[in-house]
């Protein structure tokens, strides 16, 4: 295929240099954006009369038929394009003849790329948002059923206070619904169209760049062509929010290992979301969790080839800028990937609230409420932290928890306790007086539950 740019030229491109050139093999992703950029393009074309209405509806009709045909199977890509924006225009003038070569007027590939990985990063990014819902979805779906199955809360891995279920994964969720108000500002300050910048100055046509940019979904243009064509900030921005997804879902995925390890045994994962052993026929392996968990190193480092791709290219473009879509776009699959497989695993979980609470009664994880059950009778706060450790050193020796130890053996410690301590410091009791705003206590947990809701309406 003849190059557009090659009157310039005496010789062919080296056939390695002309494969190393390339990226219709990637930047295909985007045939559907580069046609319907180009098509309002051409509507601006014509509307400012740099082009006749019959040669607008010729290129519209063509690339119409572009489209329907790559959206069919009918055509295939030539990996002799240079790029998508190449083997649209040449297929385009095949159809059409001459007419199609109207089409690139007043614009660069550098203005045109520029608007289709825009436009295709708002497309994925609104299909992240949509599989990000649905996680929400299916954790709050967990949480409800287990709005009073206790568990021990940890810090430190080592087993703290007692607190619901529910209150754990709505931390989760929590953090999920910022991923997408992350997703959605970096959405708004990547919805500028830079279509019209050209090659980097502008061009001498009378354009309307706003009529493009209205006809495409865009909330104006970027006000400085330098700026629109040699910058992909909205790509670092929007990979950092992907790449604080895949933490996230890390985090979870560490979580649901541990959990459904038979040292902890709190959840069984479904069958359809685990695999076995080649050689040890009564293993159940977390596999899906634990890939999540690798992939996020994946997208952390596609991440760091942008901002190394971005970090010395003076302005404007250069072909620098063409490593942006490989790393971006896979980065895009991965998670993806992991967001449908991460929302049904969930989902199916099951939860074993019996080992959970055996698990709760253990480690004195209700040492803190028998501190404040002291504070609340007038012993300072540090005097019953001391107190209480005290208590805890002597029931590990004696091999004793605290719901157990004799309240004579309380006595030596303060005259302070009585009958009623035994309620203060029950893991229901523990639960359910955690009445400030956030905490694990019903009211909050079910306040917690209708704002994820909410939420995701």
């Amino acid at each position: 295929m003849e190059k557009m740019w090659a009157g310039r030229f005496q010789k062919a491109l080296d056939k390695e240099a002309d494969d190393f050139n390339s990226s219709i093999h990637f930047d295909c992703k985007m045939y559907k954006q580069d046609i319907t950029g180009s098509m309002k393009h051409a509507a601006m074309l014509a509307m400012q009369g740099i082009i006749g209405d019959d040669d607008c509806d010729k290129i519209t009709d063509g690339l119409q038929s572009i489209l329907d045909d790559l959206n069919s199977g009918a055509l295939q890509f030539d990996m002799d394009a240079e790029d998508i924006h190449m083997f649209v225009e040449s297929e385009l003038t095949k159809r059409i003849g001459d007419v199609g070569k109207k089409l690139h007027t007043a614009r660069s590939r550098n203005d045109q790329v520029a608007v289709d990985i825009r436009l295709f990063l708002r497309d994925e990014t609104a299909e992240i948002i949509g599989l990000i819902r649905n996680l929400l979805a299916a954790i709050l779906e967990q949480a409800k059923a287990h709005k009073t199955s206790i568990m021990p809360g940890y810090t430190h891995l080592q087993r703290a206070q007692p607190i619901t279920f529910a209150h754990h994964l709505l931390a989760y969720a929590m953090m999920f619904t910022r991923d997408i108000t992350r997703l959605e500002d970096a959405v708004k300050r990547m919805n500028y169209s830079p279509l019209g910048s050209c090659a980097l100055s502008g061009t001498t046509y009378n354009t309307d760049r706003y009529f493009v940019a209205e006809q495409l979904g865009f909330d104006g243009i970027t006000l400085n062509s330098i700026d629109g064509v040699s910058d992909r900030d909205f790509c670092v921005e929007l990979m950092s929010a992907f790449a604080t997804i895949m933490m996230h879902l890390s985090r979870f995925s560490e979580e649901v290992i541990l959990w459904s390890s038979w040292e902890f045994k709190f959840v069984e994962l479904d069958d359809s979301y685990t695999t076995g052993s080649s050689i040890m026929p009564q293993k159940k392996n977390p596999d899906m969790a634990e890939l999540v968990r690798g992939k996020t190193g994946r997208v952390y480092g596609n991440l760091f080839t942008m901002l190394t791709v971005l970090k010395g290219i003076p302005l404007a473009y250069n072909k620098d800028m063409q490593e942006d879509k490989e790393c971006i776009f896979d980065s895009i699959d991965t998670l993806k990937q992991c967001l449908k497989v991460f929302a049904p695993m969930i989902s199916t979980m099951n939860v074993l609230t019996d080992n959970m609470y055996s698990a709760a009664q253990k480690g004195f994880i209700n040492a803190t409420d028998l501190a404040d059950y002291l504070t609340k009778k007038g012993m300072p706060f540090r005097s019953a932290y001391k107190n209480v450790g005290q208590i805890v050193a002597y029931c590990i020796d004696k091999g004793l928890v605290l719901e157990t130890m004799p309240l004579a053996d309380y006595k030596k410690y303060s005259e302070l306790f009585e009958d009623d301590l035994y309620e203060e410091i029950s893991l229901e009791t523990c639960v359910k007086k955690r009445i400030s705003a956030g905490g694990t206590g019903l009211d909050s947990v079910e306040k917690q539950i209708e704002y994820v809701s909410e939420f995701i309406k």
